[in-house]
């Protein structure tokens, strides 16, 4: 089910479909790059919007390199260390990752790094996985704010905010269209 969602009349479109793409594809050949081809390498997106982002890598890698990169999905809600504080807002889905995570590098796919509590949650979950050889952070948006030192391996666009500011990444796959905004 696709949702659309109404733009304030103060948000700024800071990234529309073209350069989402153009993105996606650089991030592709850095992980390619970084990790001297894809023969042990994993994505799991980060749930929610992280999943249709891992597998259009996954697809542009597979364009690439003409081999198939297995693709797992992570939820974090019960590894967030605020989840006493919002934990009647968190909404619990499975996660599903089809595949031994042991010796392989395991690239964590995520929309937006803001505080970097998300990242150090999902490293929480995927231990419960396996012992991955290792764990790189790929996220289409660094917004900066950081509380934890968690740094992305690959970063598609760093945009600078002010804490009152929200950056709100939207996907075809769950939104109807593909954009960054913030407002």
């Amino acid at each position: 089910m696709v949702k659309k969602i109404k733009m304030s009349a103060n948000a700024k479109i800071m990234m529309d479909e073209v350069e989402m793409n153009r993105v996606l594809r650089r991030i592709a050949h850095q992980i390619i790059e970084a990790n001297k081809g894809v023969e042990n390498i994993a994505l799991v997106g980060i749930m929610q919007r992280g999943v249709p982002l891992a597998n259009r890598l996954a697809q542009i890698i597979k364009q690439e390199e003409g081999r198939d990169v297995p693709v797992g999905k992570l939820d974090v809600s019960l590894y967030r260390d605020d989840l006493t504080q919002k934990g009647k807002y968190i909404e619990v889905r499975r996660s599903n990752i089809p595949f031994k995570i042991d010796d392989k590098v395991v690239v964590l796919v995520d929309d937006v790094i803001f505080a970097g509590r998300t990242a150090r949650a999902a490293l929480d979950g995927l231990k419960d996985f396996g012992r991955a050889t290792k764990v790189q952070l790929a996220s289409l948006v660094d917004r900066g704010h950081r509380e934890l030192p968690i740094h992305p391996d690959f970063t598609g666009k760093v945009i600078p905010t002010s804490l009152k500011e929200n950056v709100r990444v939207e996907v075809m796959e769950i939104d109807g269209l593909d954009r960054v905004v913030i407002d």
